[in-house]
C-alpha cells in the first residue's frame, strides 16, 4: 500500500475530526426531522405579508398611469371610452414649455396648464386659426378639426363661437408637427424650422409664437425637458425595426438556441470520455503560452539590447508605447513570466495526482448526469420560479408607485384674461361635477387633473413598501437558488452513496431530493438565504450611500468607500461558497443549517489543496465549454444571419434583415444562459459529488465492514481498495 498523504494520515485537529463510520449511513439519511423551525415560520411569515403588499399594492394601485396618458378630465388614452385614441395632445404646448404662470408650480410629469384631449393621430402640419375666423357668425366645424377638440362641444352652432372656443380652449387655436413619444404628442424638432408666414397674425395667447418654438427647438428652460424626451425617444422606429426582424428571424433564433442546448448536452456527456484529453490540453496549452511569451520576451529583450535602447534615454513620459522599446521593460516581462511559469510547472510536478482526483470526479460527475438526465432539465424549474418572483415583484413595485389618488385642480386655462386673476391652480375639483358656470367672470376655468396625491398618511405610507418589497424580493430570489442547489445536491448524492450502480440508485432521486428539500429543510434554506439577502441588502445601501455622495467625496473617502465595496463583495462571495456546501450537506444529513456549514467548512479545510485544484481545474474545464458553445454556436449564428451561409430553399434572406446582428446578439446571449444552465447542474453535482468523496475516505478503509464507495477509478488513483467484491445479484 502506498504511503498517505499528510491529508489523510494527520488531518488538522483544528478543523474538527474526520468523519466516524456509521454502519447505518447509506446515503442521504430517510428518517429525518424539520430543520430551523423558526426560521421557517419567519420565512412564511414573509411571504404572508408580501401577499398582503400585492393585495393591497394592487387595490390602492393603478398603473395605467405609468402605461397610458391622462386627458384633462382624468380619462386614460388608449383604453376604454378612448381605446381608438392612443395618444394625448397638448391645446398649447407652447405654454409646456413656458411655463410663466403660477401653474408651474402644480405641473407634475408631463401635465402642463393647458386641455389636453386623446387623439386617434397627432397632427403633423402647421395649422392655426386664422383672424378672419374670430367674426361673429361663423360656424366652428368650418374652422376646427372635431378630431382634435373637447369631445363634449358642439362645433356645428354659431355658440359658442370661434373666439370664445379658443379662449376656453375646446379646441386648439394652433398646431405644429408633433411625434408620439410615450404616447403623448410632442413638438418633432425637425419641422420646427419650418414655421409658415402666417402664424405671425397668430393671436399670441401665450407670448410670441416664434419665440416659444424657438425655446422648444433651442432646448431652453422647460423646453430643454421636452427636446430630451424627444431625442431619448426617437429610437422608436429603430425598434419597432428591431422588432420586424425578430418577426422574420425568430424560427431560426429558436433553431440556434437549441444547437446550443444539444452542444452544451453532448459536451457534458462526452466529459466522461474527454476530460483527461482535454484539462492536459489546456494545462500544457497554458505552459506553452507561457513558454511562448519568455521566447518571445527574451527576443526583444537581445534586440533592444543590441541597439541600446535604455529607459534613460526616454526618460518619463505619458506615451506608453515607448515603455515597450527600451531593454528593461522586456526584462521585467521576461523575469514575471519566468517566475509564473515556474511555479506552474513546480504545482504542476507536485499536484499531478490531486489533479488526476479532480478529473476522475468530473468524469464521475458526467456519468452520474448519464444516469440522471432529468437533472438537466431542472433549470427549468429554478428559472420559472425566478420569473414568477421577478414578475410579482415588477407588478407589486408599478402598482405601488401609482397608489395614489388623482388630483384635480381648477385652471385658468387663458391667464391673460383679467378677471380669471384669483384662479392660481390651488383649489381641488372634481371632473364629473364641474361646470365652467361656477365661475362666470372666467369662461376659461377648466378643471384639469395634475397629478397622483399621496399626502393622506395611508397612501403616503404605501410607498415605504418598496423597501419591504425589495427585501422580500431578494430573499425569495435567494431561496429559490438554495432550493435548487439542495434538491440536485441530494439527486447526486444518492448517486454516490449507492454501492451497485445504478442497480441501487433510488427511484426518482430528483423528485425525492425536492420533496425532502421542501417538506424537512425549508427553514434551514431560508436561512440561507437570509444570510445571504441581509449582505446583498448592504451592498445596496453602500451602493446608494456613494451614488448620493460622490460629487462631495475626497480622494480618502472614495478609497474608504472603495475598500468597504470591495470587502462586501468578498464577503457575499464566501456566504454563497458556505451556502451552497451547507445545502450539500443538508441534502446528505438532514441537520440544521448552521451544523451542516460548520461540518462542510472544517471538511473542506481538512482537505483544502483538494479542493483549491478541483476549483480551479473544474472551473477551466467549464469556462473552456462555455467558450466553446457561445463562441461556436454565435460564429455560425453570425455566419448565417449576415447571408455568409445560405440555406437553399429556407425562405430566409438575410438582406430583409434591418440589422442583422439583434438576431446574432439574441441567439449569443440565450446560448449563454443555456450553457450556463446546463453547466450550473454539472458544477454542483461536481461539488456534491466531491463532498461525498471526503466524506468516504474518512468514513471508510476498504475493509469488509467499511468498504469504499468510490468509483474503482479513484480507488486506483489514490492506490485504494475494497479488500471484497461488490455484492452480486442473487441468482434466480
Amino acid at each position: 500500500m502506498a504511503k498517505k498523504t499528510q491529508e489523510e494520515e494527520n488531518p488538522n485537529s483544528e478543523y474538527g475530526q474526520a468523519a466516524q463510520y456509521d454502519h447505518n449511513f447509506k446515503g442521504p439519511v430517510k428518517n429525518r426531522g424539520c430543520t430551523d423551525i423558526i426560521c421557517c415560520i419567519l420565512f412564511l411569515l414573509v411571504i404572508i405579508g408580501y401577499i398582503v403588499v400585492g393585495v393591497l399594492a394592487w387595490i390602492y394601485g393603478d398603473p395605467r398611469d405609468v402605461l397610458y396618458a391622462r386627458n384633462s378630465t382624468g380619462w386614460f388614452c388608449g383604453v376604454g371610452p378612448n381605446k381608438d385614441r392612443p395618444n394625448l395632445l397638448y391645446f398649447d404646448v407652447l405654454k409646456c414649455a413656458m411655463s410663466v404662470n403660477v401653474m408651474a408650480s402644480v405641473l407634475n410629469g408631463f401635465q402642463c396648464p393647458t386641455t389636453q384631449v386623446c387623439v386617434k393621430e397627432c397632427p403633423s402640419e402647421f395649422w392655426a386659426v386664422q383672424i378672419q375666423s374670430y367674426v361673429t357668425g361663423v360656424i366652428p366645424a368650418t374652422v376646427f378639426n372635431p378630431d382634435y377638440c373637447v369631445p363634449s362641444v358642439n362645433l356645428n352652432n354659431t355658440e359658442p363661437s370661434v373666439s370664445e372656443i379658443v379662449h376656453r380652449e375646446l379646441c386648439p387655436f394652433m398646431l405644429i408637427p408633433t411625434t408620439p413619444v410615450l404616447g403623448r404628442c410632442f413638438p418633432d424638432i425637425a419641422a420646427l424650422g419650418n414655421i409658415p408666414k402666417d402664424f405671425e397674425n397668430v393671436p399670441a395667447l401665450s407670448g410670441s409664437v416664434n419665440d416659444t418654438v424657438a425655446l422648444i427647438k433651442n432646448g431652453t428652460g422647460t423646453g430643454l425637458v421636452v427636446l430630451g424626451i424627444i431625442n431619448s425617444f426617437n429610437a422608436k422606429d429603430i425598434a419597432t425595426r428591431i422588432f420586424a426582424d425578430f418577426a422574420s428571424s425568430w424560427p431560426w433564433i429558436i433553431l440556434g438556441l437549441v444547437i446550443a442546448m444539444l452542444v452544451s448536452l453532448l459536451f457534458l456527456l462526452l466529459l466522461r470520455f474527454t476530460a483527461p484529453v482535454m484539462v492536459w490540453v489546456l494545462i500544457f496549452g497554458v505552459l506553452a503560452a507561457g513558454a511562448y511569451g519568455i521566447w518571445h520576451c527574451a527576443w526583444e529583450y537581445q534586440n533592444y539590447k543590441q541597439n541600446s535602447a535604455t529607459i534613460t534615454t526616454i526618460g518619463f513620459t505619458t506615451n506608453f508605447q515607448s515603455y515597450l522599446e527600451v531593454q528593461e521593460t522586456w526584462l521585467a516581462f521576461l523575469i514575471i513570466l519566468c517566475i509564473v511559469e515556474g511555479i506552474l510547472l513546480l504545482t504542476l510536478i507536485f499536484l499531478r495526482t490531486r489533479i488526476l482526483i479532480a478529473i476522475a470526479l468530473i468524469q464521475e460527475s458526467s456519468k452520474a448526469i448519464s444516469y440522471m438526465m432529468s437533472a438537466l432539465l431542472y433549470p427549468v424549474v429554478t428559472f420559472v420560479l425566478l420569473l414568477v418572483c421577478v414578475a410579482y415583484w415588477g407588478a407589486t413595485a408599478l402598482y405601488l408607485a401609482t397608489s395614489g389618488s388623482p388630483t384635480y385642480k381648477v385652471v385658468a386655462l387663458n391667464s391673460t384674461m383679467s378677471n380669471c386673476s384669483g384662479i392660481d391652480g390651488t383649489k381641488n375639483c372634481d371632473p364629473l361635477n364641474f361646470t365652467s358656470s361656477d365661475y362666470p367672470n372666467c369662461t376659461s376655468a377648466s378643471c384639469i387633473f395634475i397629478n397622483y396625491n399621496s399626502t393622506d398618511p395611508f397612501r403616503k405610507n404605501l410607498q415605504y413598501l418598496q423597501i419591504y418589497n425589495a427585501v422580500a424580493f431578494l430573499w425569495c430570489v435567494n431561496f429559490v437558488i438554495a432550493l435548487g442547489q439542495c434538491t440536485l445536491a441530494g439527486a447526486f448524492a444518492s448517486y454516490y452513496w449507492a454501492f451497485e450502480k445504478p442497480s441501487d440508485i433510488p427511484m426518482f432521486p430528483l423528485f425525492g431530493g425536492f420533496i425532502r428539500s421542501l417538506r424537512y429543510h425549508l427553514g434551514s434554506l431560508a436561512f440561507g438565504a437570509l444570510i445571504l439577502t441581509l449582505v446583498q441588502i448592504m451592498r445596496i445601501i453602500l451602493e446608494y450611500i456613494d451614488q448620493k455622495t460622490k460629487g462631495s467625496q475626497n480622494s480618502c473617502a472614495r478609497f474608504i468607500m472603495c475598500c468597504l465595496k470591495c470587502c462586501l463583495w468578498c464577503l457575499e462571495k464566501f456566504i454563497k461558497f458556505i451556502n451552497r456546501n451547507a445545502y450539500i450537506m443538508i441534502a446528505i444529513y438532514g441537520k440544521n443549517f448552521c451544523v451542516s456549514a460548520k461540518n462542510a467548512f472544517q471538511l473542506l479545510m481538512r482537505n483544502v489543496i483538494r479542493v483549491v485544484v478541483l476549483d480551479k481545474v473544474t472551473d477551466l474545464l467549464l469556462f473552456f465549454g462555455k467558450l466553446m458553445v457561445v463562441g461556436g454556436v454565435g460564429v455560425l449564428s453570425f455566419f448565417f444571419f449576415s447571408g455568409r451561409i445560405k440555406l437553399p430553399g429556407s425562405g430566409f434572406r438575410s438582406e430583409n434583415l434591418n440589422y442583422y446582428w439583434m438576431p446574432i446578439i439574441t441567439v449569443v446571449l440565450g446560448s449563454y444562459l443555456i450553457a450556463h444552465g446546463f453547466f450550473s447542474v454539472y458544477n454542483m453535482c461536481v461539488d456534491t459529488l466531491f463532498l461525498c468523496f471526503l466524506e468516504d475516505l474518512e468514513r471508510n478503509d476498504g475493509s469488509a465492514e467499511r468498504p469504499y464507495f468510490m468509483s474503482k477509478g479513484l480507488m486506483k488513483i489514490l492506490n485504494k481498495s475494497n479488500k471484497i467484491q461488490k455484492k452480486q445479484k442473487a441468482k434466480d
